[in-house]
């Protein structure tokens, strides 16, 4: 018998069962299918010694002092600035596009005030915003939507960016200076220790037990719970009653090369339709391992696998809200975290998902034992 039941060991599921068994003392069972926690973020050394993201890289960044205050319990940092350059005509180029991308790329010596009318010039206003073709072109022009952004996205979500929301894209800014950096957040590092050393350090609770490798619906009517938390597909809860929600997935090609390092930045994208993945990722700029070897990683996007992105297409977000509905009338569930809800969020803000959906829990409580008080 436990409190809580809570479904999915990635930062949503494990942020609320520490919370729950270290801040108002209930009692938590936490499975997940995969045989570890840290759910996407799960790390690991590999045969050689090089700290691995099994999911691929996982950047950590955020302006919330709260969310970077709580994980610091369970972790010490290491401060790091992502940093990604592009393979665009023969050269490598800094993304996002700023004022060194557009100097190296078309031979020019403009400054930021110079490359402010370079943009201005070859844009393409789109009124309104709909789509992520609209959200490049507006910005950037053709000529750099088709060398960075067509190819890309159509690798990465099978579609074309005229097919796709504005928020795909949307996230990318331009820059008119040479500030290189992928993320621009107030506080931005890696977990000393990993992603998984900082899961194992947030579980260890008395209160808290955990499973992996186990299957939610095969141990959802052995175990007894006052409530659940669920943290997987939605639709995969109902049992796909209105049909699945569509997603895009990855397959990771983990390579150990015999050379200290192989790129010169943690990332480098290949927005080229002629080379198959997406982007080749370098551990050690994340990590700061020294070593003489190195493991790189291939990403290919995928139909098929395990759900990664939702895909943010109307009809897709259609379905998600009759499942949205069905969620909002079943007793006894909370439905967080970024598969329940079928948006993409960043770590920092699953985290301060479940710390608000924490609070929420702990109102509801108390609203509950005053009413009780007051009847007695």
């Amino acid at each position: 018998m436990f409190d809580y039941l809570i479904v999915g060991a990635g930062f949503a599921g494990s942020v609320l069962a520490e919370r729950l068994a270290n801040g108002s003392g209930k009692s938590v069972l936490i499975c997940d299918k995969r045989p570890h926690i840290g759910g996407n973020a799960y790390d690991c050394y590999n045969d050689e010694g090089i700290l691995i993201h099994k999911y691929g890289p996982h950047i950590f960044h955020t302006n919330s002092a709260d969310v970077f205050d709580y994980l610091s319990t369970f972790t010490e940092w290491r401060e790091y600035q992502h940093r990604v350059l592009a393979c665009v005509d023969g050269m490598m180029v800094p993304i996002p596009i700023n004022l060194n991308t557009i100097n190296k790329l078309y031979g020019l010596n403009l400054n930021s005030l110079e490359v402010k009318e370079f943009f201005d010039r070859v844009r393409e206003k789109r009124e309104p915003l709909q789509t992520s073709e609209d959200v490049v072109v507006n910005a950037v022009g053709r000529e750099l939507y088709e060398k960075f952004f067509r190819g890309y996205t159509r690798k990465q979500w099978g579609l074309d960016p005229s097919e796709l929301d504005k928020s795909v894209t949307a996230r990318i800014p331009t820059r008119t200076n040479t500030d290189d950096r992928y993320f621009t957040d107030s506080f931005q590092a890696m977990p000393k220790d990993g992603y998984t050393a900082m899961f194992k350090r947030m579980l260890d609770h008395p209160l808290i037990e955990v499973r992996t490798g186990v299957d939610f619906r095969e141990i959802r009517d052995e175990v007894e719970a006052d409530h659940i938390i669920y943290s997987g597909p939605i639709d995969e809860y109902f049992d796909f009653r209105f049909g699945k929600l569509p997603y895009r997935s990855l397959k990771f090609d983990h390579r150990t090369l015999n050379e200290e390092r192989h790129q010169p930045v943690g990332t480098v994208n290949y927005p080229s339709p002629d080379v198959p993945y997406t982007r080749i990722s370098e551990y050690k700029h994340l990590t700061g391992q020294q070593a003489p070897v190195t493991t790189i990683t291939y990403e290919y996007p995928s139909a098929e696998g395990d759900p990664y992105y939702p895909i943010p297409r109307p009809e897709n977000q259609a379905l998600f809200k009759r499942y949205e509905a069905l969620a909002d009338e079943t007793e006894g569930v909370t439905f967080v975290g970024r598969l329940a809800t079928y948006r993409y969020y960043n770590m920092d803000q699953i985290v301060g998902q479940a710390l608000a959906t924490f609070r929420r829990m702990q109102d509801r409580l108390g609203a509950r034992e005053e009413t009780a008080l007051a009847a007695e």
